[in-house]
């Protein structure tokens, strides 16, 4: 039992560290294109990218997946951006895209997941070690960082609900402003970490 919390706080820190801002870029993205009323959407959402960054995770501490860093840092701005874009690009039809487009969200939430998961991986291996058994470890790891998600979505939610109702700001002006805040401070990410 004391590993397993040691770990949860671990996980929870970790998330909600602003030093690993990115990963808290992604949750903001992940959000612009939904209010409170998506709550549920959203948790799917981010559940499977808690479960894509679990997989990559275990794949890595286990030695299954091995790649160099430098990718890992470049792809992950690159999902940022993408999802950004994505917000933005979907807004005039995203009534009609979002029921035919939420095998899309799911996979690619998912697959993003497995990117920022490797990006976990290093500073996992270093706290786990050569242990025989990383079950419980990766399981209180990702239940800390499900709980730092959902804290930051409902603070995101609240400050989004605040904009909408008190100011009278659209849904659609919130996701490009949000979006576009994002991109903002992701493409200097970017351009730090290009490999090409």
């Amino acid at each position: 039992m004391e590993t397993f919390i040691i770990y949860l706080k671990l996980g929870f820190q970790h998330i909600t560290d602003l030093q690993g801002y990115d990963h808290i870029l992604f949750i903001m993205a992940l959000c612009a294109s939904f209010t409170l009323e998506d709550w549920k959407k959203v948790l799917i959402l981010i559940s499977c990218f808690t479960l894509g960054h679990t997989f990559s995770l275990a794949a890595s501490v286990l030695r299954i997946i091995n790649l160099p860093s430098s990718i890992i840092e470049f792809l992950i701005p690159l999902t940022i951006i993408i999802t950004c874009l994505h917000n933005v690009i979907n807004i005039k039809e995203k009534n009609n895209i979002y029921k035919k487009s939420i095998l899309w969200e799911i996979g690619s939430v998912l697959f993003f997941g497995l990117i920022h998961g490797l990006g976990f991986s290093n500073y996992l291996k270093s706290l786990i070690g050569k242990n025989s058994s990383i079950i419980t470890e990766l399981l209180s790891f990702n239940i800390g960082l499900e709980i730092g998600q959902i804290l930051i979505i409902s603070f995101i939610f609240f400050i989004l609900t605040i904009l909408r109702l008190n100011l009278n700001i659209k849904k659609t002006y919130l996701n490009i402003g949000l979006s576009m805040l994002v991109l903002g401070l992701t493409l200097p990410i970017l351009i730090s970490k290009w490999i090409f």
